[in-house]
């Protein structure tokens, strides 16, 4: 009798296999994240077969973002992201229907949230409707944070009928690929890059959006925007410490334990980029994609980069497997460093770079010049899905480093 047990648990694990990866339908599915108030974060997937193996793709707008290799692990199916501490372990339902949860890595511990999925559902349901409110162009944002206080963003929206893309800037950064839909007086907006999945809801009145941004498991935040075409944002402000003689100074190790010094040979009378950055960071990601095809293209010419890390924790070898993941994401040529310090860490300025006043924002950009003295502190890149910032942030650091080669 046992045997016979142990066999067809072994049937049903082989047929649940089989239906993963044989009989899955392909095409778009609805993903949805469902949080603790009930509200649902939701997203695009595409499945489709590749060579006889069954591919998974994150869709944002114009953005698709291939997963690693969909793999069986126990009873479930992992779904691996390509850069992030993150991954979807899901239990086949029926050719048609995911549930699992989404696992995304913390500092201290895991986040663990509720997901389902539906075969050929649209990422929001939309209906026939009449004259449509319209939300294409510039937006000045602000949001209410849980303590009552306040900060500001930039909403960049393209609409063609009932289909809103889109991002919305912050001085931190920007939220890349946003999709959705006006539907009635709403605006749905929504994106997930596998380390943050946002949700913006908004009623639409009177050239006014009102509602609220909901970010994975987090409280949510009221905000509200207007249309402004000459809205801006301040940049957060890193300098070099008055009294300072504008150089850096630094030694850290590179994913294969060698130590690299900012004063050796390398990097001498050549125009250096310092990438400030880490594996948890989405905008980091997008920085590394332009700086890693950049120095591919120039590297040449005199200019070399260097990534300094801060991690979510101080484990080295959970650190090192996680920034291995961006370097082969990227094919990134240029050495990544570990500083060894948690990116939560307050003294993480004095313990790496007390040169500088204070790292405020993930990424920032440090260039110096071919004397290694600092030329420009970017704190403001805006990745691909803003459009015309990120055309205009490519052109300005090119110009920039065009102009320290020449002199």
């Amino acid at each position: 009798m046992i045997k016979k047990y142990v066999f067809l648990g072994i049937s049903i694990l082989t047929s649940l296999y089989a239906v993963a990866q044989t009989d899955l339908k392909q095409g778009k599915w609805r993903a949805t994240l469902q949080r603790p108030d009930g509200y649902q974060i939701p997203f695009e997937l595409e499945l489709k077969r590749q060579s006889g193996k069954l591919e998974c793709y994150i869709v944002n707008g114009t953005e698709r973002m291939k997963t690693e290799q969909i793999v069986k692990f126990k009873d479930s199916l992992l779904i691996r992201m390509p850069v992030f501490e993150s991954y979807f372990r899901v239990k086949v339902v029926n050719q048609d229907s995911w549930n699992g949860v989404w696992i995304k890595g913390g500092s201290e511990k895991d986040l663990v949230i509720p997901f389902v999925a539906v075969a050929g559902k649209s990422r929001f349901e939309s209906t026939k409707t009449g004259t449509l409110p319209q939300v294409q162009g510039k937006w000045k944002i602000e949001f209410t944070r849980a303590n009552q206080t306040k900060r500001p963003a930039i909403g960049e929206f393209i609409q063609n009928g009932q289909s809103v893309r889109g991002s919305v800037l912050t001085p931190a950064g920007d939220y890349r690929y946003l999709d959705g839909i006006v539907k009635g007086d709403s605006l749905l907006l929504s994106t997930f890059d596998g380390i943050h999945a946002l949700l913006f809801t908004a009623k639409i009145s009177n050239a006014q959006l009102e509602g609220h941004f909901y970010s994975s498991a987090s409280v949510p935040e009221p905000w509200i925007a207007i249309k402004d075409a000459n809205v801006k944002l301040d940049a957060p402000v890193t300098t070099v410490k008055a009294g300072s003689d504008g150089k850096l100074d630094f030694s850290f190790k590179d994913l294969n334990g060698n130590t690299v010094s900012l004063q050796s040979e390398r990097y001498r009378n050549k125009v250096v980029v310092i990438q400030l950055m880490g594996s948890w960071c989405p905008n980091c990601m997008d920085e590394m994609a332009f700086l890693s095809e950049y120095y591919r293209k120039n590297k040449d010419r005199g200019v070399e980069v260097i990534a300094l890390a801060y991690e979510l924790s101080t484990d080295e070898a959970r650190s090192k497997k996680s920034l291995q993941k961006f370097q082969q994401q990227f094919k990134v040529q240029y050495p990544i460093l570990n500083t060894g310090v948690a990116v939560g860490d307050p003294k993480r300025t004095e313990k790496t770079l007390p040169q500088l006043s204070e790292i405020k924002v993930f990424p920032t950009s440090i260039i110096l010049d071919k004397n290694g003295v600092v030329n420009e502190i970017n704190t403001s890149f805006y990745g691909p899905g803003t459009g015309e910032y990120y055309v205009r942030y490519k052109s300005d650091f090119e110009k920039r480093i065009d102009g320290l080669l020449a002199k």
